[in-house]
């Protein structure tokens, strides 16, 4: 299944389930940048990070290789989603301040994506990647998450999930980093949210596909256990992995 097809399926979830971003980072990756004119989110999906550069940039560009991802992300007056893959934008030659990899950079042609960062960055232009892996909530809770993720969907994430789950150590980035504050992703979430949320998951939608069967149905119960009151709100954190760095900057030695 091609990374469009998967996330294709999963369009509907991911709008309505993905967790957003700490608004302060955005605010930082601003300060940062050379200029405000022009942020790209690259890989955006469904928009969750696109909406919070719309608060710092006079305007940005939203690409995906997914359509209905796109048709799903929110619009304000100065957003426009382009549906194109990472390495060839539409994007003029050095027009960008920043360029935004939420969550996406494994599902990248790397070298190509690079190049063309280079290609579009203007002089001082930043490139910001962020990943997160697994949620932090109560230890019952970690305890299913875990057996969830490991057992029972073992086999089912796609091969580039494991850049994922390093922090995208092992994939190569061959710019003068920034160094950036330790951060958290944060959502407050009942049960019904948080069940919407592991349904999101790609694996699970493999895992449907491939065996006619809901993979969560067994831990429905557990996870209601470990909650309690369904309406309560629980906190859930991601620590989120962070590299900036200067596109047209002297590399930093790995």
């Amino acid at each position: 299944m091609s990374t469009a097809e998967l996330f294709t399926k999963q369009s509907d979830a991911y709008r309505a389930s993905r967790p957003g971003y700490d608004p302060q980072l955005f605010a930082k990756l601003a300060e940062l940048a050379p200029g405000r004119e022009l942020a790209w989110d690259v890989g955006c999906g469904s928009g969750q990070a696109t909406i919070d550069l719309a608060s710092h940039f006079d305007r940005v560009v939203g690409t995906d290789v997914s359509q209905p991802q796109l048709d799903r992300a929110p619009i304000t007056d100065n957003i426009s989603y382009r549906c194109e893959p990472s390495d060839r934008s539409s994007l003029e030659a050095n027009s960008v301040d920043l360029t935004l990899v939420a969550q996406a950079l494994h599902w990248f042609d790397i070298d190509g994506f690079y190049k063309e960062v280079r290609r579009v960055s203007k002089p001082g232009g930043l490139l910001a990647v962020i990943s997160y892996n697994l949620l932090e909530a109560t230890p019952d809770v970690d305890i299913l998450i875990h057996r969830l993720y490991n057992e029972v969907l073992n086999g089912y994430w796609a091969p580039e999930r494991a850049h994922v789950e390093n922090g995208y150590r092992t994939i190569p980035f061959p710019f003068q980093r920034i160094e950036m504050p330790s951060a958290m992703l944060t959502a407050r979430w009942d049960l019904r949210r948080f069940m919407n949320y592991l349904e999101s998951w790609s694996a699970v939608a493999t895992y449907k596909e491939k065996n006619g069967a809901d993979p969560l149905a067994p831990f429905r119960d557990e996870f209601a256990r470990c909650w309690g009151d369904p309406q309560h709100r629980m906190t859930i954190n991601w620590p989120l992995s962070v590299r900036v760095g200067v596109v047209d900057g002297k590399p930093t030695p790995a």
